[in-house]
C-alpha cells in the first residue's frame, strides 16, 4: 500500500474516534499520538495510535482494525464463529450463518462488526452485517460482508 499522506490528528478528531469506539464497541483507546494515514491505492484511511494501526475508516466511520480489536477486545458488535469457519474468514470470505455460534443481539443490518473465533476469542476479520444480530445464527445464507481480515494489505501494513 502506497502512502499518499500522513499527519497528526487534532484533538477534536481524536475525541470523535475515541467516542465512536467507546459508544459502538465498548473500547477505550487511550493513546498519546494519533496519525491518519491516507493511501494512494485505497479509499480507506488508517489511524496509527501510538504507531500501531488500530483504527480504520470504513465508509467514513472509524472502527477498529483486526489488530486494534485484538489489542483492545470489543464488548459489543461481536460475531463469534466456530472452528470450521476460521480458515474461510481468515482468507477474506464473507461470513455464513452455519459458521456462527453467537452474535450480539444489538447488531443492526448495516453495522460494522468484528468476527472472532470461539476458542480463544481472537478477532479474524471486520465486516458489515447484512442482517440483525438476532437473525445471524441459522442454517444458510450470508450474513456479514467481509471488509478486512487477517493477512490482507491493511493487516500487513506497517510504517
Amino acid at each position: 500500500m502506497e502512502v499518499r499522506s500522513r499527519h497528526h490528528l487534532r484533538s477534536d478528531a481524536v475525541a470523535t474516534i475515541e467516542d465512536a469506539l467507546a459508544e459502538g464497541l465498548g473500547v477505550d483507546l487511550d493513546g498519546d499520538t494519533y496519525e491518519r494515514v491516507e493511501f494512494a491505492d485505497s479509499d480507506r484511511d488508517l489511524v496509527l495510535v501510538d504507531g500501531d494501526p488500530l483504527v480504520c475508516y470504513f465508509d467514513d466511520d472509524p472502527f477498529v482494525t483486526v489488530r486494534g480489536a485484538n489489542a483492545h477486545p470489543p464488548e459489543k458488535h461481536v460475531v463469534t464463529v466456530d472452528s470450521g469457519a476460521i480458515s474461510f474468514v481468515s482468507n477474506g470470505a464473507d461470513v455464513m450463518r452455519p459458521g456462527i455460534t453467537e452474535a450480539d443481539p444489538d447488531i443492526s443490518s448495516g453495522d460494522l462488526v468484528v468476527i472472532a473465533e470461539e476458542s480463544h476469542g481472537k478477532v479474524l476479520a471486520v465486516g458489515r452485517a447484512t442482517v440483525t444480530g438476532g437473525e445471524m445464527v441459522g442454517d444458510s445464507g450470508k450474513v456479514v460482508d467481509s471488509l478486512h481480515h487477517v493477512g490482507d494489505d491493511l493487516y500487513a501494513f506497517s510504517i
